[in-house]
């Protein structure tokens, strides 16, 4: 039951600070158990009208050179933001331990700093000496760079009041605690009121901030959901542990798209972006191998080529075979193998099937499926594709082949790198022209698109129930 107005709740979710006037087993707002703890008494506060210091200007006497995005010399974080950073603009980056959130702060801080702007770094995690290090490192030293190791929030002002800065990086929110609130630092009461104080300072002297942020076990940001809600720009950092690949993408922005990507390269000497990343999703190989298939996935706006790899082989024990995947969804890979079995006779019910990604990159969009059923269906003949094809499109359980977005951009991307030959949708480039030099093959079914690969041997074929004869052809 959730608080009426002018009463006083006493209970407060950890998780999103919902709040009520009774103790619940679980949250209204997020629906998580046992997260409602008790969190005092609060009296309401009216404010008196002040004098206004600032008074109202009409729209078209504000000065919009304020809000002007300044680069911060990393590429592909400026993508991100939507040209640089914005003076006063307040942007939290989350992302798992050790994906490599303060490799690339501490970047753009170095950069920052040499470029002439007076930038103060702010650590609750590491101490100064630590951060030095990795700053030598990945060749992050700079004059005008200044590390702090604190975790009180009245010394972190203070640090902001000595050195005046016009950049600065909090890393994290959640180690950061204030004096004046109960609770142990990371909590939300504690986080609610950093957060406010740092925005707040930020505004009033066109300081851009970053904020580093945890986030939960399933990969959403720590802390009130308010908190995303009073910042300017909210960043995800992805990417898998033991790849190198990582992703930036904005899920808020203020002053730019949401639907662009920043690609990174984590290494020993620090983290590059990476303006054509495709390289890390294919395999150089001189001849293609079987079981592999190129698709062109679409991270925002960004395309991006990359190889799915599928491996089948005969069970040889009892039961259900073994299915295995990385960097692709298991359900979407077992609906195409049920799809290859019963709509174009690839024996597939009894192969054991291991299907993965190159470079660590994961695909989460429907038009990989094509790509995905071309790769098992070239594993199981044992027959590679023609070198130079790509493939896209999404599988229906009819085993028809539907249109996917963009198109026209990825075959653009995939004729750049070097591919003379797609299998596409039909009808998926209505009024739009094919790249010079690509030939283009449109199919409705998966049944189609598995003949135009000429893959043969793949009709070592079950025939459907009641056909007459051993094999059928595709």
């Amino acid at each position: 039951m959730a608080a009426k107005k002018g009463s006083a709740p006493a209970y407060r979710c950890t998780e999103c600070g919902w709040t009520a006037i009774k103790w619940v087993g679980r949250c209204g707002e997020c629906q998580a158990w046992g997260t409602v703890v008790e969190a005092g008494m609060v009296k309401p506060r009216t404010a008196p009208a002040r004098t206004v210091e600032r008074p109202a200007l009409p729209i078209a006497d504000v000065d919009a050179s304020l809000a002007e995005a300044a680069p911060t010399g990393v590429g592909e974080f400026d993508r991100v933001l939507g040209g640089g950073l914005v003076p006063g603009a307040v942007v939290l980056v989350a992302g798992e331990p050790g994906i490599g959130k303060s490799t690339l702060l501490l970047d753009v801080a170095g950069r920052a700093a040499r470029g002439g702007r007076e930038v103060l770094y702010v650590s609750g995690e590491e101490s100064a000496a630590q951060v030095r290090l990795r700053g030598e490192r990945i060749e992050a030293m700079a004059d005008t760079l200044y590390l702090a190791s604190e975790t009180d929030l009245s010394t972190v002002l203070a640090q902001i009041e000595q050195v005046q800065p016009t950049f600065l990086i909090i890393d994290s929110v959640q180690t950061i605690a204030s004096a004046d609130i109960e609770g142990a630092p990371g909590n939300v009461s504690q986080i609610r009121e950093v957060a406010a104080s740092i925005i707040q300072v930020a505004k009033e002297r066109n300081i851009a901030t970053l904020l580093v942020g945890h986030v939960t076990k399933d990969g959403s940001i720590a802390g009130p959901r308010m908190l995303e809600h009073l910042v300017d720009v909210v960043v995800q950092f992805e990417g898998e542990r033991h790849s190198r690949l990582r992703m930036v993408r904005a899920v808020k922005n203020r002053y730019g798209p949401t639907d662009e990507v920043g690609c990174f390269d984590l290494s020993d000497v620090g983290i590059v972006g990476l303006p054509d990343p495709s390289g890390l999703f294919l395999t150089r190989t001189a001849n293609p191998a079987p079981g592999t298939c190129i698709t062109v996935t679409l991270e925002g706006r960004r395309p991006l080529v990359t190889e799915v790899q599928a491996l089948l082989a005969k069970s040889e024990q009892g039961g259900s075979p073994r299915r295995t995947t990385s960097g692709v969804d298991s359900s979407r890979v077992a609906m195409i193998l049920a799809v290859l079995d019963r709509h174009c006779q690839v024996p597939t019910r009894n192969s054991e099937c291991y299907v993965s990604t190159v470079g660590g990159v994961r695909l989460a969009e429907p038009a990989a499926d094509l790509a995905l059923a071309l790769a098992m269906a070239s594993s199981l003949a044992d027959a590679p594709f023609t070198k130079g094809t790509v493939a896209l499109g999404e599988v229906g359980l009819a085993g028809d082949v539907r249109a996917v977005q963009g198109v026209p951009r990825r075959l653009a991307e995939a004729a750049r790198i070097g591919f003379q030959r797609a299998i596409i949708p039909k009808g998926s480039l209505g009024e739009e022209k094919a790249p010079d030099g690509m030939d283009v093959r449109e199919v409705a079914d998966l049944a189609s698109a598995v003949r135009l690969l000429n893959l043969a041997t793949v009709t070592e074929l079950r025939p459907r129930e009641g056909a007459p004869g051993r094999s059928r052809a595709t």
